[in-house]
């Protein structure tokens, strides 16, 4: 299992289709859809209760718990470091993730 959170880049607050998939591979590629999903609880939360619980301004702390992990926010079960993801991945998933309200 490792870390979790994917990311869209939409243009002007629009989001394309094709973005919507590249993203959603991008958190397959990093394993991200192991521990969570979009609509429902696996392991982790919902990507679209992650979205209901944080904004823009959250950002940057969520890409960084997107690398180096987290724990107590969501339950007893901690969000393991995702060293593979990179600072610019890790806000492309956030923001993604994000855009899913």
């Amino acid at each position: 299992m490792k870390a979790i959170y994917a990311c869209l880049l939409a243009a002007a607050g629009v989001m394309s289709a094709g973005a919507v998939q590249a993203d959603e591979a991008l958190a397959k590629s990093k394993n991200c859809l192991s521990c969570h999903a979009v609509d429902k609880k696996v392991v982790g939360p919902s990507y679209k209760d992650v979205a209901k619980k944080y904004t823009a301004k959250d950002e940057a702390m969520l890409a960084e718990k997107v690398i180096k992990g987290g724990k107590g926010v969501w339950g007893p079960v901690p969000m393991p470091p995702n060293p593979s993801v990179t600072p610019d991945e890790a806000n492309k998933l956030v923001k993604w993730i994000l855009s899913l309200k």
